[in-house]
């Protein structure tokens, strides 16, 4: 009795799971693909800030807008209602439109410019209406010197902007420089709109907060673009992958690492802006956190999702990355490949071969394009040799067909030839 033994079932390795391969970095996530729709978020987020900003504008704080500052702390017994606040101010000096922000225990009446009679009259009315335990401190700031603090922000910004565009240029290369300079200022035009539109104050903070952002947005970028030079580095004398995939390569790199920085980031931010609006009520604190919190977003977005995928774009133009793209896709083309989006093979598929009379290399680079964009196909098995069927039934004196052998036919040794000796040779 004859046993037939069946050969094993060869299993496929278990594919990683979706939080390891991003972790890990191999995840080979084709993040750079829809960047079309990145920029376009982006362009219509931009357009609706600026629109916000001309047409709401921005809460100006008294370091900007200038004005009178009254301080003074009630009594923790009796703490006035910033309606209570408003309606002295109104009785006594028929100033009506005043800000009240509390600063832990103590109240600041925000209004214009007063002159001193009325600030004394002003003073002297809160703190009989309240019994205030203490004095009624008093700040002036001019609408001279608030311009003048407006004028050295915006110089401020503009300063940094041209030092992190000498810096990339240096660092990497001009197209690196102008698509980091294009994500900080999305960064800052998106932070801007949203705070125009949430109307908190403007103060020397929110600068402060802004220029802390930028630089964080920046230090992102640049750790994505050293890890898309090493990518790169020597890409032109191998077939490997092309620009646009090895730019992909280093986002797939850094993803889990611009996550864990943000999210470290952020919480203690998150933490500042609940204590600053619920149990501070500190408008300092406010300010200062919220624009860092939307910054910071914002940055982590830009620098993955606008500064790679622009700088990606602009320096494929290259003719020399283009000819090498070129040379990619048809060596690709040539062997049957098919590769992830980072460029990694993951299956085969039957060679493409230039037709007679064409010409070979841009036949080759076109099926090449077309193969690179597959990513799931199933390998090529080699074909068996073909095996010659024997026929039985053939009619005698008919010449086999082509390729095909009689049934029982062998080759015989001529007759009357001796058997060839199995001994040496003479000579």
């Amino acid at each position: 009795m004859t046993t037939s033994l069946s050969k094993p079932e060869h299993k496929p390795a278990k594919k990683a799971g979706f939080f390891n391969r991003l972790s890990t970095g191999t995840g080979a996530f084709d993040i750079l693909r829809p960047r079309k729709v990145y920029y376009t978020v982006g362009i219509v987020l931009v357009v609706a800030s600026i629109l916000l900003i001309i047409f709401r504008g921005f809460n100006l704080g008294i370091d900007f807008a200038g004005g009178t500052k009254l301080t003074f702390t009630p009594a923790a017994t009796s703490v006035p209602s910033d309606a209570q606040v408003g309606e002295v101010m109104s009785d006594s000096i028929g100033v009506s439109d005043v800000t009240v922000q509390r600063v832990g225990q103590s109240l600041q009446v925000v209004s214009a410019e007063l002159q001193p009679n009325q600030i004394q009259t002003a003073a002297a009315a809160l703190k009989s209406a309240f019994a205030l335990p203490g004095n009624v401190v008093d700040t002036a700031v001019s609408g001279t010197w608030g311009a003048e603090v407006s004028k050295q922000a915006i110089i401020s910004v503009i300063v940094f902007l041209v030092a992190v565009a000498l810096f990339i240029w240096i660092r990497y290369e001009r197209r690196s420089a102008v698509a980091a300079v294009v994500s900080t200022v999305q960064v800052l035009i998106i932070t801007a709109g949203i705070y125009s539109l949430v109307g908190f104050e403007l103060s020397p903070a929110t600068v402060i907060g802004m220029l802390t952002i930028l630089g964080f947005s920046l230090y992102d970028t640049v750790v994505v673009f050293d890890k898309v030079q090493e990518n790169t580095r020597g890409l032109t004398s191998l077939t490997r992958r092309t620009y646009a995939e090895a730019a992909n390569l280093a986002v797939n790199q850094t993803l889990m690492r611009s996550i864990n920085t943000s999210l470290i980031a952020l919480l203690p931010v998150a933490g500042l802006l609940i204590a600053g609006i619920a149990l501070l009520g500190s408008g300092t604190l406010k300010d200062l956190a919220l624009v860092q919190l939307v910054g910071m977003l914002v940055g982590a977005y830009s620098s993955l999702f606008v500064a790679v995928p622009l700088a990606v774009d602009l320096r494929i133009r290259e003719p020399q990355l283009r000819a090498h793209t070129k040379r990619v896709e048809a060596k690709r083309a040539a062997e049957g490949l098919i590769v992830d989006a980072v460029g990694d093979p993951i299956g085969s598929r039957a060679p493409v071969v230039a037709a007679k009379g064409a010409k070979s290399h841009k036949t080759l680079a076109k099926a090449g394009g077309a193969a690179a964009t597959v990513v799931a196909e199933a390998p090529v098995k080699p074909a068996k040799p073909a095996v010659s069927p024997v026929v039985p039934d053939m009619a005698p004196g008919e010449a086999p067909r082509p390729g095909v052998r009689p049934a029982g036919a062998r080759p015989k040794r001529p007759s009357g030839k001796a058997a060839r000796p199995t001994g040496k040779r003479g000579r």
